[in-house]
């Protein structure tokens, strides 16, 4: 009997330890690939029974051609590459891994907001090159009795609310459309509209997906909302943010400081302003790193496979498959 065949379509990670003795248990082989373009991924995914994606996009044509396939998995929160409209014509499961990197992406943008608030990069860099006594150079307050406010509010976002109850913030205002504003006041929030929150905050912190409804969703009109003297923190996905925008702002002084992981385009291009800006705090997409959050993702995202080929539903499904029909 040919054993079942399980496909990543590109490889960050070196060793698949963790994947290959979940995948074991469902008698499927692993093959690791480093695919680099659409034609490529017709060719050498038609054939598989089950796929795990890292940022590979599986477009609408790849996805047509596949011929086996009853999952894909996509190694991580988000899964913007992977057109789950097509997917689910098809019949085959979407999943993805939305509790693997809580602790850490928290972790991170409370890092890049502190980092912000103290200069401490801009510090870095000018002891670095001989200099001293820099506190006049760049603007610093204290963070007792000012606004946090959060554009999104799921596991991470409230991760974060938990870390940052010991800073003496005056209030915490929350933007997210999807969560009742009972559940915002439980977890200690103040539910407000997404004017008032970039009215309102001296440090912006953003949590929400990328869609094709909240991509750019902080551009010119919004950040001239934002007060002069706030910080932005971005951790969760570059479009969300017009980028141009964003660096036009912190150049002119319209916005104090900016600490982002994440860009509109990555690796960020070598001509990009915000690397001239002193007052940014610049990260490589970094936020969901740790050796825990990586062995745990690997995990998780074949579990996800190895569920459905044993012929059940995903651990963390996307989108639905049931009955021989599938509904998004």
């Amino acid at each position: 009997m040919t054993s079942l065949r399980v496909v990543v379509t590109d490889d960050r990670y070196g060793s698949y330890r963790e994947e290959e003795e979940v995948l074991r248990d469902v008698g499927a082989r692993l093959e690791i690939l480093q695919l680099s373009s659409e034609e490529e991924a017709i060719a050498r995914l038609a054939e598989a029974d089950g796929i795990i994606v890292n940022l590979f996009p599986l477009t609408a044509r790849v996805i047509e051609s596949l011929s086996r396939c009853r999952v894909i998995s996509r190694y991580g929160v988000g899964y913007d590459n992977v057109d789950v409209e097509a997917a689910t014509r098809k019949q085959i499961w979407v999943a993805r891994v939305p509790d693997y990197c809580i602790e850490e992406v928290s972790d991170h943008a409370l890092a890049l907001m502190l980092a912000c608030v103290r200069n401490v990069a801009f510090r870095d860099r000018r002891i670095r090159e001989g200099r001293w006594n820099l506190h006049r150079e760049q603007p610093t307050h204290r963070i007792v009795g000012r606004t946090l406010g959060l554009i999104g509010f799921g596991a991470i976002a409230r991760c974060l609310l938990r870390k940052v109850a010991g800073l003496g913030l005056a209030r915490v205002l929350v933007f997210d459309p999807l969560v009742e504003a009972s559940a915002v006041r439980k977890e200690g929030g103040a539910p407000a509209d997404l004017r008032t929150v970039l009215a309102d905050s001296d440090f912006l912190s953003i949590h929400a997906p990328l869609s094709p409804e909240t991509k750019g969703m902080i551009g010119p009109q919004e950040l001239r909302l934002m007060k002069r003297t706030a910080i932005l923190v971005n951790t969760a996905r570059g479009p969300l943010v017009d980028e141009s925008a964003l660096a036009a702002a912190l150049s002119e002084g319209r916005l104090c400081a900016a600490g982002l992981d994440v860009f509109e385009r990555e690796p960020l291009s070598a001509d990009s302003p915000l690397r001239r800006l002193d007052n940014v705090v610049l990260s490589d997409h970094a936020g969901w790193f740790s050796e825990e959050s990586v062995s745990e993702l690997k995990t998780k995202a074949a579990r996800n496979v190895a569920a459905v080929l044993r012929g059940g539903p995903p651990v963390y499904p996307v989108n639905q498959v049931q009955g021989g029909k599938a509904h998004a």
